[in-house]
């Protein structure tokens, strides 16, 4: 599943199913995407390594040389298989049961607010959960009574604070991924929203709604009888939970999200100009399915393009190529051996975002066709951004996703790519 990043589960795609063809000049398309998307099963297909009867493929797995002498070539797919098949287990399963909590809790938050809108539980695919990390888990809570979005026609600075009280000097407008967002940028929405408990000055406050809604969860978690099973975390800038699992502890942050499937932002400076890929055609459909704004900090809504991503990255090999294959190796080459941990700083939303814009730049066939080259490029690109601390946002390139990554965690990383990329050979642990 992509972490990316992301970032809208099988409900979301069954309503647009419903509402018959989408305007734009690939309808037939999107449809077939979105019927796709609810067949896979319980996780994407990006979590599935295919087999690579190769030496080669060992070699960038980790399959030292010493351990190869002693493996044929049978034991040595096994091994790589084995290993996949682990991880994929374990998340498939992890997966299962925080969508049953998540399921249960929001069920009840929005018994008690009409302003959350429950995760629906799925026997397929399920968009509203992502997979930053094995044991990490970003999860999307609708937000219901908001329609009809259009961009601010007026841009003004903000002169409260989150108590409601005038502050003496502004808060400067918002810059790359967060925006502002008035409750009359909808033509239609319910009169909670105009209340004090989430508006100040016709402002609907991030800060505000997560207020509420940490509240809400602590009161659905004793409600449902979780108590023993999924712990809040002390976060303020977030909602994050802590669930046991019978794979071990994960942690999962619940995040308020506006969907607009109606619109797309005009911050995303996307496509750029004299660039080949995707094609002119596939960017019409990627910008019809819209994009979200994530409540996850005070002041300020994050732009989101999750299921812009999904789509994009699901197309990607049409040709024939190799460029998911070597995203799967990325991933567990970052998960084992150059950023392990319960909480890294390299996330696979940050590899997926790595692989758009190497795609972007070599977009031809020809540059996907052998999985070593590709993998090593995809490595290079990573120890580039890791090294400067700045990764580019793919939709919006005025955002650093890098920007509050801890420093000295990404010199680490970026000590262990560089060892890689002057021997492509590591252990597994």
């Amino acid at each position: 599943m992509t972490d990316q990043s992301s970032q809208v589960g099988k409900e979301n795609f069954s309503a647009a199913l419903a509402r018959g063809p989408v305007s734009g000049p690939c309808p037939q398309f999107q449809q077939s995407f979105m019927q796709r998307v609810m067949l896979v099963g319980k996780l994407p297909t990006s979590l599935v390594f295919h087999r690579e009867k190769s030496p080669k493929v060992a070699t960038l797995l980790g399959i030292g040389k010493e351990t190869m002498k002693s493996l044929t070539e049978g034991d040595l797919d096994d091994c790589l298989l084995s290993k996949v098949d682990l991880r994929h287990q374990q998340i498939s399963q992890a997966v299962e049961e925080v969508q049953e909590v998540v399921h249960c809790l929001t069920t009840e938050i929005s018994h008690q607010d009409g302003r959350f809108q429950a995760v629906l539980s799925s026997d397929t695919y399920n968009g509203s959960i992502k997979v930053l990390a094995p044991s990490q888990f970003l999860v999307t809570v609708p937000l219901k009574g908001l329609a009809g979005y259009r961009e601010a026609r007026e841009q003004r600075w903000r002169y409260y604070s989150l108590k409601g009280t005038r502050l003496s000097c502004p808060l400067r407008d918002p810059e790359g991924l967060q925006q502002w967002l008035e409750a009359d940028q909808f033509l239609k929405t319910l009169w909670q929203w105009h209340e004090a408990d989430v508006n100040i000055e016709g402002d609907i406050v991030p800060a505000k709604v997560l207020e509420i809604f940490r509240k809400l969860v602590e009161n659905a978690i004793r409600t449902c009888h979780l108590s023993g099973k999924v712990n809040i975390l002390p976060i303020r800038s977030a909602v994050w939970v802590a669930m046991e699992t019978s794979t071990g502890q994960v942690e999962i942050e619940l995040a308020p999200t506006v969907e607009i499937s109606t619109a797309w932002s005009e911050k995303a400076q996307w496509p750029r100009c004299l660039k080949r890929w995707p094609s002119p055609k596939r960017v019409e459909c990627i910008k019809s399915f819209g994009f979200s704004l994530v409540a996850r900090s005070s002041h300020h809504w994050q732009l989101s393009f999750s299921q812009a991503e999904q789509m994009l990255f699901r197309q990607l090999d049409e040709d024939g190529g190799c460029r998911r294959q070597s995203f799967q190796v990325l991933r567990q080459l970052k998960e084992d051996v150059w950023c392990p941990g319960r909480r890294p700083v390299i996330t696979s939303h940050h590899l997926q975002t790595v692989l758009f814009w190497t795609c972007e730049k070599y977009p031809g066939l020809r540059d996907w066709q052998d999985l070593r080259r590709a993998l090593l490029r995809l490595v290079r690109k990573l120890h580039k951004c890791v090294s400067q601390h700045f990764l580019k946002h793919y939709f919006v390139p005025r955002s650093n996703l890098f920007q509050a990554a801890n420093a000295g965690e990404l010199d680490s990383v970026a000590q262990r790519l560089a060892f890689f990329l002057k021997n492509p050979q590591v252990s597994l642990p």
